[in-house]
């Protein structure tokens, strides 16, 4: 490239510098309260899951669910078969039958000792003997039901709660063994949201802090708090935080994943026209009019709002930084600095 050339240029966009410098406004830096917002990604995944083991050695059969089957508390998912069960169900069968046997038997030892007493043929003693054998009577009795009913209860494998099943460990026709892991199933109250914050956003998260949670697949936002801080940072430097649901019943299901959007404390903070910022060799920039000269300030701009900006530092309430032509005022010595190459 000649030199003529290189001197037009410059004269061009000195010119088109001057031009501008007489139309350049300016607008006041203003102070605004706002309210920290903190965002991070989070999925819903379960905090407890239920892990439902055999009770007994038996065979497995009528297994009812499969994984992925939602379950009401008290559904029977499977039952346990085979001659240990059938012989120890048995035993207990009969060890009731006989106690309310010996409840009958004891029940009229008693009326033939109170109708004695009443005839004055019996003492008060023998009374009180009779109906002592009877209160022993029943109390074996009652063990001996609640023994039966362990003992059926144990052939079947019921769900404790409400919840999905997770997991098979074992099919229809397998033999188990007594605390033997048979099926695991996610209690549907104990979904909770993991998300991980960084830096500035992770030393500032508390607990009960509110905010919203939302899904990936853009459905309503669902309210959220956080219930726990782990404290412990992970291996890239985030922090985990547990989230609940405020509603009892959030609609959201295990897996799903999406951002979760937290209110922090409020604060007073500087605002300008986002257009006023220029970047310069990586550092943040603004010209203010000071004197009736533009002077360079440096800034630490913050987060946007609409067609604004929050600067986090470098700017003070009422000063007029320039917003008309912001990015050619800064670099209106360009001309004398340029070197275009040859």
């Amino acid at each position: 490239m000649t030199a003529i050339p290189r001197r037009l240029f410059g004269i061009a966009l000195l010119l088109v510098a001057g031009s501008v410098s007489a139309a350049a406004d300016s607008v006041a830096v203003r102070m605004r309260t706002v309210t920290a917002s903190l965002s991070a990604y989070a999925q819903v995944m379960p905090v407890v899951a239920v892990r439902l083991r055999a009770q007994a050695t038996g065979e497995l059969a009528a297994v009812a669910v499969q994984p992925g089957d939602r379950v009401a508390a008290g559904t029977v998912l499977a039952r346990l078969v085979g001659p240990e069960i059938s012989a120890h169900i048995a035993a207990h069968r009969a060890a009731v039958d006989a106690a309310r046997a010996t409840v009958t038997v004891a029940r009229q030892a008693l009326a033939v000792q109170q109708e004695k007493f009443a005839g004055k043929l019996a003492t008060r003693l023998a009374v009180d003997k009779a109906q002592a054998a009877l209160a022993q009577a029943l109390a074996i009795r009652d063990r001996g039901r609640a023994e039966l009913d362990a003992a059926l209860a144990a052939a079947q494998i019921t769900a404790p709660t409400d919840g999905m099943v997770l997991s098979l460990n074992a099919a229809a026709g397998d033999r188990v063994t007594s605390g033997q892991t048979l099926l695991t199933l996610q209690n549907s109250g104990s979904l909770r949201l993991r998300a991980v914050f960084y830096g500035m956003a992770a030393a500032t998260v508390r607990a009960d802090m509110a905010g919203q949670f939302q899904t990936a697949d853009g459905t309503a936002p669902i309210a959220v708090q956080v219930r726990a801080v782990v404290g412990q940072l992970q291996r890239d430097g985030g922090e985990v935080v547990w989230l609940k649901a405020t509603a009892p019943h959030p609609g959201w299901r295990n897996g799903e994943a999406g951002r979760v959007q937290l209110r922090g404390g409020s604060r007073s903070a500087a605002f300008i026209p986002t257009r006023a910022l220029i970047l310069d060799r990586g550092q943040w920039w603004v010209l203010v009019r000071r004197g009736g000269q533009d002077v360079r300030q440096q800034v630490v701009p913050g987060a946007a709002d609409g067609s604004d900006t929050a600067i986090l530092r470098g700017l003070s309430a009422g000063e007029q930084v320039v917003v008309t032509n912001a990015y050619l005022r800064f670099h209106r010595d360009v001309a004398a600095r340029f070197q275009p190459p040859d």
